[in-house]
C-alpha cells in the first residue's frame, strides 16, 4: 500500500477502483492519505445500506466515534437521531458518514482529554476521494451536509452554513480530485444545515432555537424524499 510523503495530502492512491462499500471500508482502514491517521485510533468510515435514499455527511469523527469506529455514536449523534425522527426521516434508513474519516484533536494541557480541532482545507481535500466514492456507489436522492466542513467538501471553500442552510441545492457530483472539485450536477439534491454538535455547544438560552432550526432544515430534506 502506498504512503504519502512528508507533505502527502491525498487519499486517492488508497481508494480501490470498482469496489463496493464493504471493500471501500476495508481499504479505508489502511488509509495514510494525510497525517491525521498518525494520532487517530482508527479510520471511521460511513455506515448504512447501499440503497439508502438519504446520505448524512458530518465533519469528522469525535472522541467516542474514534474509539468505537462508527460515525455519530457520541452525544451529537443522539441529537441528530432525535432531530431526524422529529423531521420525519427514519435514522435507520440513512447512510451516515463524515467528510474527514480520522479524528483531529489536540490534548488538553497536563491532561489526557482530547479536544476536537476542526479539519483544515488540505485535510478536507485529501479525504474527499473517500466521500466521492461513497456518494457514487449510493447515488442518494438527497444529501444533508451537516456543518461547514461537510458543506465545503461538497460545495467548495466559499460555502457558508449561515447563507445556504435549509434550501434545496443541486447535488454536485464530486470527482474526488480536491477541494470543491466536481464533475457537474447530479440528479439529487443537497440540503445544508448546522452540525448537531452546534446544538450541544449553544448556551441554554439558545439551545432550543438551534435544535428547532436543525429540525426545520432536516424537514426540507424529508419533504424532498417524499416529493
Amino acid at each position: 500500500m502506498p504512503g504519502p510523503g512528508p507533505e502527502g495530502y491525498d487519499a486517492a492512491p488508497f481508494v480501490p477502483e470498482k469496489a463496493d462499500l464493504r471493500r471501500l471500508r476495508e481499504a479505508a482502514a489502511g488509509c495514510r492519505g494525510c497525517p491525521l491517521y498518525r494520532d487517530a485510533t482508527q479510520t471511521v468510515f460511513g455506515t448504512g445500506e447501499p440503497s439508502a435514499r438519504v446520505v448524512l455527511v458530518g465533519e469528522q469523527p469525535g472522541d467516542q466515534e474514534d474509539r468505537q469506529g462508527e460515525p455519530f455514536v457520541g452525544p451529537a449523534g443522539g441529537v441528530l437521531k432525535r432531530a431526524l425522527a422529529e423531521a420525519g426521516i427514519d435514522p435507520a434508513e440513512a447512510y451516515v458518514t463524515n467528510a474527514v474519516k480520522h479524528f483531529k484533536f489536540e490534548r488538553q494541557e497536563r491532561g489526557k482529554r482530547r479536544i476536537h480541532k476542526a479539519p483544515g482545507l488540505r485535510e478536507i481535500s485529501a479525504c474527499k476521494p473517500w466521500l466521492a466514492s461513497e456518494l457514487r456507489l449510493i447515488d442518494p436522492e438527497v444529501v444533508v451536509a451537516l456543518g461547514a466542513t461537510a458543506g465545503k467538501s461538497l460545495l467548495g471553500p466559499s460555502f457558508r452554513v449561515t447563507q445556504q442552510r435549509g434550501v434545496p441545492l443541486p447535488l454536485p457530483v464530486p470527482d474526488g480530485a480536491g477541494e470543491g472539485g466536481q464533475e457537474g450536477e447530479g440528479a439529487g439534491a443537497l440540503v445544508a444545515t448546522i452540525h448537531s454538535s452546534a446544538v450541544l455547544r449553544a448556551d441554554a438560552a439558545a439551545r432550543a432555537e438551534a435544535y428547532a432550526g436543525l429540525v426545520s432544515d432536516l424537514g426540507v430534506a424529508a419533504r424532498l424524499l417524499r416529493g
